[in-house]
């Protein structure tokens, strides 16, 4: 039997109470307003400078001659040059004069490597108290003690004098392999970095010799941070500690200094020929 008119509209009805109350569709989010393009695009810009001055770059821009003086304000002046070898030194030297080679280290980790963790920690807590007694500001010495405190924390742990070393490794490998992409993405992150320190922003793209200049800089600085890798991580695998610390310290500021020297040059020299080539 078929159903009647009144048995379909009361079926109708129940399949209206069953159907899903479709939800209204989200709405766009909003797109950003030109003044917040504008603080984002100013906040990148001043951190890339930012960057590339704490590299030391910050020279590029004065007309000052460069000299042993300007290199030295560069790497954070005479104190700059203590904190950052001083503490890697203090770990070589302590090593060598409280561990007996004969000795098995993983025996007992923590009374060995004692004195020779507890030395570098010492050093920084004493950098970072006397920039607070002199009123200076302490970031570059708390930023050093953590590095510090992470690679005695690491050696401790792990109960492997070498693996004090490993957040430097870790860092090389990490720049080295960011300048590399960025190099091969053809945005060369040194270029970036100095060009906002220049005031050029990433017009320097649209000048091939700029663009090559600052490519193969940021190539000069890759092989900087991956050479350091290739000679220290072979020594790391071996154990070697006593050379793997002094590579560190050969392969450091020694390395670092003449490499910047010839980057404010040749930053110099591409940013001048262009000014010169503007002005004609």
């Amino acid at each position: 039997m078929s159903d009647t008119p009144g048995q379909n509209g009361q079926q109708a009805q129940r399949d209206e109470a069953h159907e899903p109350v479709p939800t209204p569709a989200a709405a766009p989010e909003p797109a950003p307003t030109p003044e917040q393009a504008q603080t984002a695009s100013t906040l990148f810009a001043e951190s890339m400078a930012g960057a590339a001055r704490r590299a030391g770059f910050g020279a590029a821009t004065e007309g000052a001659p460069i000299s042993g003086q300007a290199l030295l304000k560069a790497m954070g002046g005479i104190r700059g040059l203590i904190e950052a070898v001083l503490p890697g030194l203090v770990f070589l030297v302590t090593y060598t004069l409280t561990i007996d080679p004969s000795t098995d280290v993983t025996s007992d980790p923590i009374g060995t490597l004692l004195p020779s963790l507890v030395a570098p920690l010492v050093i920084g807590v004493i950098f970072v108290a006397l920039r607070a007694i002199t009123r200076q500001t302490t970031t570059p010495a708390l930023g050093g003690l953590v590095g510090t405190a992470i690679s005695v924390a690491l050696a401790l742990f792990s109960g492997k004098p070498s693996d004090f070393f490993l957040v430097g490794l870790w860092t090389n490998a990490g720049y080295g392999a960011a300048l590399l992409i960025s190099v091969l993405v053809r945005w060369p992150l040194i270029g970036v970095a100095v060009g906002f320190l220049m005031g050029d922003g990433i017009a320097w793209r649209l000048d091939a010799s700029k663009r090559r200049v600052l490519t193969i800089l940021t190539l000069c600085w890759t092989g900087l941070f991956l050479g350091r890798l290739a000679v220290q991580l072979p020594l790391y695998l071996a154990n070697n500690v006593e050379l793997l610390a002094s590579m560190k310290l050969l392969m450091g500021i020694p390395l670092y200094a003449p490499l910047l020297v010839v980057s404010w040059l040749m930053v110099r020299s591409v940013y001048r020929k262009a000014d010169a080539a503007d002005a004609l």
